[in-house]
């Protein structure tokens, strides 16, 4: 898919997001990876030895990047510009890398058509994204297990951001339905 089908971030958005502390969205990826990682522990078996590396994930239409140790279950959200060691680093819309979670496109297909860019050790994201691939992770059903008895308000949430946005949120059954 070229990346002009991939839906964008608002710039407005973006530029509104840009002064929030980042500290919150830190702690909340931090659970709902630690959530994925008891719920999918294959994920990290299939990581083998690259589960220990740094991924820096570059949504080009967010004001910050993400920092994701697998094998630590973290992920720390950063400014974009701030310097941190990584070993390898992913760049592209974030539509791009939330279809490529939840199967609504594919990976290589993203990577080859340069909707995603890898950097640095490409054999970790090779492995990362067939970790991925085989957990057939589902952000929506993660983030509405971990707001607990709000989860059923943060699912309708994530319906009604998916059909404003077009952003692939959840895992798509046969029909493309929650």
């Amino acid at each position: 898919m070229p990346a002009a089908e991939l839906p964008t971030m608002p710039r407005a958005l973006a530029l509104a997001i840009r002064p929030l502390p980042l500290l919150p969205l830190s702690v909340a990826l931090g659970a709902v990876a630690r959530r994925m990682t008891r719920s999918h522990p294959s994920m990290l078996k299939r990581l083998g030895d690259h589960g220990g590396k740094r991924f820096l994930i570059d949504p080009t239409d967010l004001p910050f990047v993400l920092l994701m140790v697998p094998a630590r279950a973290s992920v720390t959200a950063l400014r974009r510009g701030e310097r941190t060691a990584h070993d390898a680093r992913l760049a592209g819309p974030l539509s791009a890398f939330l279809a490529m979670l939840h199967g609504a496109e594919d990976g290589d297909a993203l990577f080859f058509s340069r909707d995603l860019t890898i950097e640095g050790d490409t054999s970790a994201v090779l492995a990362l994204r067939n970790a991925i691939d085989d957990a057939e992770l589902d952000l929506s059903a993660e983030l509405a297990g971990a707001g607990g008895r709000f989860g059923t308000l943060i699912r309708r949430a994530l319906e009604r951001t998916e059909r404003a946005t077009g952003l692939a949120l959840h895992r798509m059954d046969d029909h493309g339905e929650f």
